[in-house]
């Protein structure tokens, strides 16, 4: 998925460096690694980061990005969103990723625990039975989309018995991510976040904890240590969205799911799942048109 990005002048000298940052060699990793290797969360984490603050650099020297655009990133990709808005730096992103990408794989160690995609269904139906066997609703995407996580035998009780009318499709990941089966896992992040001294957000930055705008960098940070073990709100975030009358939605690679789910909760939005340097002047088409509708 890297490879054609790493034919755009200079990138493939960042991504070396962020490799000596991470201890992993995301070239590798980004070009010629089996499916096997990336999907291990202490190696996707710091891969996606990399990978989407790469192309928006790239797209940010091709095109002006307007002052009122709104920033927001699911799950891992708050860290991008958070550089894109000037919190962090681009390689303290990448550095956080790392960090919280070894240490979320630890704490998926320590028990057998999981998620689940549940699909459809009455949401009330869906959270009633997620409490009744102790599982989180560890992601609320919207669009009929809630992630269960918690131990594997209730998540296995849950597929034998779904909420009426919803669907459940088990997930391939670690473990439960964003409950408090990460806790150490925060406790990793905020040591290291102890030696960052954040900036205030330059664009506005959207939060997964609620949805809403965060006007501080100190507290983008304290909310990015705590998000491993809350809920993401991606619900909240395109409620915000829809009520900011947003023209455009881009995704930055790897792209397709934000965009998805974009494409159901804000129908008749133009949407663009940025994969490869091709599509950087199908970008600069869609802000200029979103810009003359508003």
């Amino acid at each position: 998925m890297l490879t054609p990005w790493l034919e755009v002048e200079g990138a493939e000298q960042q991504v070396q460096k962020w490799s000596e940052i991470t201890n992993l060699d995301l070239v590798r990793l980004g070009t010629t690694a089996e499916a096997e290797e990336i999907v291990d969360t202490a190696v996707t984490q710091p891969l996606v980061v990399a990978f989407a603050l790469l192309a928006f650099q790239e797209l940010r020297g091709r095109i002006e990005v307007p002052a009122d655009t709104i920033i927001a990133g699911h799950s891992v990709g708050e860290l991008a969103a958070a550089a894109i808005a000037g919190v962090l730096s681009p390689d303290e992103a990448v550095a956080l990723a790392a960090v919280r990408g070894k240490a979320m794989a630890a704490a998926c160690a320590l028990e057998a625990t999981g998620m689940a995609a549940v699909l459809g269904g009455e949401e009330s139906e869906v959270l009633e039975r997620l409490a009744e066997l102790d599982l989180v609703p560890a992601n609320r995407n919207g669009a009929g989309q809630i992630v269960a996580a918690g131990p594997l035998e209730a998540l296995a009780k849950l597929v034998e018995n779904p909420p009426e009318r919803a669907k459940v499709r088990k997930l391939a990941v670690a473990g439960a991510f964003h409950t408090q089966y990460m806790a150490t896992a925060e406790e990793a992040l905020k040591t290291h976040a102890a030696g960052i001294t954040p900036n205030d957000p330059t664009l506005p930055l959207l939060s997964n904890s609620d949805g809403q705008v965060v006007t501080t960098g100190a507290e983008v940070l304290r909310r990015l240590v705590a998000q491993v073990t809350r809920p993401v709100r991606w619900d909240s975030c395109q409620e915000t969205l829809a009520a900011e009358g947003v023209t455009a939605v881009i995704e930055l690679p790897p792209a397709g799911a934000l965009t998805g789910l974009a494409k159901r909760t804000l129908k008749g939005t133009p949407t663009l799942g940025l994969k490869t340097p091709a599509q950087l002047d199908q970008v600069s088409d869609l802000l200029t048109s979103a810009e003359a509708t508003k």
